[in-house]
């Protein structure tokens, strides 16, 4: 996810796309820049920095286009597009930052999506004689669009931006929000959409596109929201709209009432259910790109597959809710690889002396990639030879610059402290881990590795599924919780590693003192906590261990607790022993964490708020741990 601002009209773009840069760093922050037309009409002028926006607003400040402040000078140019950027292909450098222009620099475009057939096309462009100067997908669309423009091989080309860009989006697969500008049409931006987000607004001042209303609110309330398929032309004068034909459309016109705040919320009440509802789009957009030719593709590992082959232990280091979804990935490592796997709080882990040897590899897990105890012990264990990888969701964070490789988890900013969205990330990452380890060791052919990546690419309409039917069922599950004094999460196997993150959720966010056990362990103390209304909620999907797990349901119901259970979608019989039962779609047992995880955090927000509490600031917390 990537922020796109553009504008073209009478007041300096510099500072308009910083402006709108700014209040959309949430959707990426590891490089930023701009594509300017020259007011001498010279052509363009591309001024790109690694790091957050406010660099980018130096390095313009120093070109004269802004000053010290941000403020537009006079003179400046009036026409530009902008980029704020999320990693997805290439690392956060300046050469792939955007924009990215064209071979002659006389186009240039920002893209926010994925281009899936990337590869083959970029193939086809340098065997064509285009030169590429980053590791972006992005950049193919920048070479299409030029031969689409000017014409190649003595086809003629177009010399119409919007009709360029529509002949280039032909060749596409996946996703994209793209807007355009050519030194050929001063004062023209050329935008398209699919599967991306996509606004444009004019007033008096000008045209305005960006990926997210807030970024243009100042100027306009007044938006298109733009269809898939649509192509907008964006003058000084007003915005013209044209479908895939080519045809005059005229789509309809939103008024955006909400606050500042919000915008930026997305029109949902709070962060923490924003982030909770974005996490389909995290588990999409994590597994972009790592299934090639049949076989997984994690580039940013830094080791090679001989060197994983030799891998005879792993460690999985974390803190709080990464700590869970490290209990997660030793059910999938050990179960798929064969390799023995522990999961130790970071805090602990650095204080002992734990078996490390040049095969062990640890897996250290943060969302901030700043905690300070897994930094400390991604230290140690280097000074004692083992490899590192981190998961983290902060590019360039200290955990990723001090790891032998890592995976992003394509969470992008997350503000409510809870961890919700992160959690997902952090599963999804860890599990394409465990089934690259067993791809190497021999244990999953290739035929089980796409099997496994197609149903785990499933998850995200799964959890589309749970939050577009289950919200009433959670709600009566909450009001029974919400005058409790403790409350109890059980489950066996993977039911039991989201218990705990379930049981931590729910501390967070409503203060209920709540505790996680597997549930084979109730009778060895846990169950004399139980009294008529005791709340005890339960993850009892279908699995291996399910009969187990309702055995011990019973011996709860039979003192009067007031059961509230995860289930699987069909199974009735559930109903005779449950008072309140949450649906979730029939998965694998290995990512059953992914859906199950999802009704535990609403439930914990719904329990919040009948309580009366922030979710989103919970008291004496922080979003990252930077101290011990």
């Amino acid at each position: 996810m990537c922020g796109i601002v553009g504008y073209t009209g009478t007041d300096g773009a510099a500072a308009i796309l910083v402006n709108g840069l700014s209040k959309l760093e949430y959707r990426g922050y590891d490089s930023a820049g701009v594509a300017l037309e020259r007011p001498d009409g010279s052509g363009l002028e591309v001024v790109r920095r690694v790091g957050k926006v406010v660099m980018l607003r130096q390095a313009l400040a120093a070109a004269g286009e802004v000053d010290e402040a941000g403020t537009a000078v006079p003179g400046c140019a009036t026409c530009g597009i902008g980029h704020t950027r999320w990693a997805t292909h290439g690392r956060p450098t300046e050469e792939n930052a955007h924009p990215h222009t064209s071979c002659d620099g006389r186009i240039a475009i920002v893209h926010n999506g994925i281009i899936e057939n990337f590869a083959e096309l970029r193939e086809e462009l340098v065997a064509r004689g285009h030169v590429f100067k980053s590791e972006t997908d992005t950049e193919v669309l920048a070479h299409l669009l030029e031969e689409a423009y000017y014409g190649r091989g003595g086809k003629p080309g177009s010399h119409d931006l919007v009709s360029a860009l529509r002949q280039a989006c032909e060749y596409l697969v996946g996703a994209y929000g793209v807007a355009a500008v050519c030194e050929d049409e001063p004062g023209v931006i050329a935008v398209a959409r699919k599967d991306s987000p996509i606004v444009i607004g004019c007033c008096e001042q000008g045209s305005y596109v960006a990926s997210d209303a807030i970024a243009i609110m100042d100027a306009t309330r007044d938006v298109v929201v733009l269809e898939d398929g649509v192509f907008a032309r964006l003058t000084p004068q007003g915005a013209t709209f044209t479908n895939a034909a080519g045809e005059a459309v005229e789509p309809p016109v939103t008024h955006i009432d909400w606050s500042a705040d919000a915008a930026e919320k997305g029109g949902y009440p709070d962060f923490m259910l924003k982030e909770i509802y974005e996490q389909p789009r995290v588990v999409r957009d994590t597994l972009a790109g790592r299934l090639a030719g049949g076989a997984l593709a994690i580039d940013e590992l830094g080791l090679t597959l001989e060197e994983l082959n030799l891998i005879d232990r792993v460690y999985v280091i974390a803190c709080g809710t990464s700590y869970h979804a490290g209990l997660v990935a030793k059910n999938l490592i050990e179960g798929w690889a064969r390799i023995p796997c522990e999961v130790e709080a970071a805090s602990e882990f650095r204080y002992r002396n734990p078996i490390i040897t040049t095969s062990t590899l640890v897996v250290a897990v943060s969302q901030s990639g700043e905690t300070a105890d897994t930094l400390a012990a991604i230290r140690d264990a280097r000074i004692k030879g083992a490899k590192v990888f981190g998961i983290t969701n902060v590019v360039g964070s200290p955990v990723a610059r001090e790891s032998d490789g890592v995976i992003y988890t394509k969470a992008n900013k997350e503000v409510a402290v809870a961890s919700t969205k992160s959690f997902i990330g952090q599963v999804v990452s860890l599990t394409l881990l465990a089934m690259l380890l067993g791809q190497v060791k021999g244990r999953l052919s290739q035929a089980q590795v796409r099997l496994l990546f197609r149903e785990l690419g499933d998850t995200a309409q799964q959890i589309q599924r749970i939050l577009d039917q289950q919200r009433p069922a959670i709600h009566d599950a909450a009001l029974a919780c919400k005058d409790a004094s403790s409350a109890l999460f059980v489950g066996r196997g993977m039911g039991a590693a989201i218990s705990y993150e379930g049981a931590l959720k729910l501390k967070e966010v409503s203060y209920l003192h709540a505790e996680a056990y597997a549930a084979g362990e109730m009778k060895h103390g846990p169950i004399a906590l139980i009294e008529p209304g005791f709340p005890v909620i339960a993850v009892a999907t279908k699995s291996p261990t399910y009969d187990k797990t309702v055995s011990n349901l019973k011996e709860c119901e039979a003192r009067g607790a007031s059961l509230i259970v995860v289930a699987t979608e069909g199974d009735k019989d559930i109903r005779a022993i449950a008072d309140h039962v949450i649906y979730v779609p029939a998965v694998r047992d290995a990512f059953s964490p992914i859906t199950a995880t999802v009704p535990l955090q609403l439930l914990a927000r719904e329990v919040a708020l009948l309580r009366g509490c922030d979710v989103d600031q919970p008291r004496n917390l922080a979003k990252s741990v930077t101290v011990e």
